[in-house]
């Protein structure tokens, strides 16, 4: 099985962030991959659930752990379109992902490094690594055509 890149994966991601706008929601998309592997999908439900923890992040946790049958989720990388908000940040530290990638830096609130770097906070009993600009602008594109789109311009 040949061995795919972050932009292979990103893209697996943007996949996903076009189910979330598919449903009017804004498209965030995420996966985790574990050798090589999907293991779990997710995409922004917030409205759909009216959860607002629903994120892409987490759903692509909760999706995960139901397939590993664990709520650790060790030895993995987790590829997300947007930038990560505190929210998301907590439970993929307590999740023990291995590494996060994502695609479009959020200025608002992003907790990777935009706004802040909640990763590496010293009261974390895990760290995880961060790599964050992999397709930027496909997935700077897909956020800001979908808002465009709502505000009718």
């Amino acid at each position: 099985m040949p061995e795919f890149d972050d932009e292979y994966w990103m893209q697996q991601a943007i996949e996903m962030a076009k189910k979330a706008e598919q449903c009017d929601e804004v498209p965030v998309g995420a996966i985790i991959v574990k050798d090589n592997q999907i293991i779990g999908t997710g995409y922004n439900q917030v409205i759909t659930h009216n959860d607002a923890s629903a994120h892409a992040e987490i759903q692509a946790i909760r999706n995960t752990g139901k397939n590993i049958d664990n709520y650790r989720i060790i030895n993995t990388k987790l590829y997300v379109t947007l930038e990560p908000c505190m929210m998301c940040v907590g439970a993929i530290v307590h999740a023990r992902i291995t590494e996060i990638i994502f695609g479009a830096y959020d200025p608002k609130t992003g907790m990777a490094g935009t706004q802040d770097n909640c990763f590496e906070k010293p009261y974390h009993n895990h760290s995880v690594e961060i790599l964050g600009g992999i397709l930027e602008l496909d997935c700077a594109r897909q956020l800001k055509a979908f808002f465009r789109r709502k505000r009718g311009g």
